[in-house]
């Protein structure tokens, strides 16, 4: 584990830069100061970069949009990897036909309105129309009633024999530099501990992520792991998940894990990051132009 001082170098290091969103690129107060330069820096070197994160709040096409309208437009649609088309993947393949249930926002569904299934929030499941749900999906934690809705979900899953799919494998995301969110993959765990049924997930720390992102840049450009660098906020999913894909991985100190916490967390859950840099932030005083 190496202590790096500018994120320049970790660049200089890699061909391609896989990279978390919430708490490596924005946090709760917008986009982190200066990251407009590491995309800047990663254009002129020529290198490969992708956004590989576990939001499953909205298509890739609108999260594209919500960097582009705070003036960060390196980041296009095709540029991101989410959990929710992993989701899609999975239902496109595995459900033919009937209703989609989610718990999630409108703009959420859209990962599973394109793969041409009915789709219907929690909170619209009723005895009319619950022996048609073939399938239930956690997307986001906004969107719904929580005690009404969460309860639906419980008693759904127990008259249904389904699959339950989570989006978003996130426990909980910072709202402030103290305090954090219950996030949909810590609704999902109680839920699947309550029903007593195993639920499927995609989004970090599992493999699937990481694959569908390398196969990928693999049409695009020959390619290895060696060449390529996980940059993330949170030990249990970010570096958890590119330690096991056999990526070096970078633990950033402005989103989840904060820097008076890092050593004791890396310390207890054994989840040991190849380099820990402040920020995913390239200083001005190391760029080339």
């Amino acid at each position: 584990m190496t202590r790096i001082d500018n994120f320049k170098s970790i660049i200089d290091k890699y061909e391609v830069v896989f990279f978390d969103a919430f708490g490596v690129l924005k946090n709760y107060g917008g986009l982190l100061p200066g990251i407009e330069n590491t995309f800047a820096y990663l254009q002129e070197q020529g290198k490969e970069y992708f956004i590989v994160t576990n939001d499953a709040s909205r298509s890739p096409v609108q999260l594209a949009e919500s960097y582009n309208a705070k003036g960060l437009t390196a980041i296009t649609p095709d540029r991101i990897i989410s959990s929710g088309m992993l989701t899609k993947e999975y239902l496109d393949l595995k459900v033919n036909d009937g209703i989609v249930a989610y718990l999630g926002t409108p703009d959420s569904a859209h990962y599973i309105d394109s793969s041409g299934l009915h789709t219907l929030p929690v909170s619209e499941v009723n005895a009319g129309n619950i022996d048609s749900v073939n399938a239930l999906v956690f997307l986001d934690d906004e969107g719904f009633e929580w005690e009404r809705d969460l309860n639906k979900t419980v008693n759904l899953m127990r008259k249904r024999t389904i699959p339950a799919i989570v989006a978003n494998t996130d426990q909980a995301y910072p709202v402030t530099k103290q305090d954090v969110s219950i996030a949909i993959g810590g609704l999902a765990s109680m839920v699947e501990k309550i029903v007593g049924k195993a639920f499927i997930r995609f989004g970090k720390p599992d493999s699937q992520m990481f694959m569908f992102a390398y196969d990928l840049l693999r049409e695009r450009r020959p390619i290895s792991k060696k060449d390529i660098v996980m940059v993330g906020d949170t030990l249990q999913t970010d570096i958890l998940g590119g330690n096991k894909f056999g990526l070096d991985t970078v633990l950033v100190l402005s989103g989840n894990t904060q820097a008076k916490d890092a050593e004791s967390s890396i310390t207890s859950t054994g989840i040991v990051p190849t380099y820990i840099c402040d920020s995913a932030v390239v200083e001005l005083g190391g760029l080339g132009f």
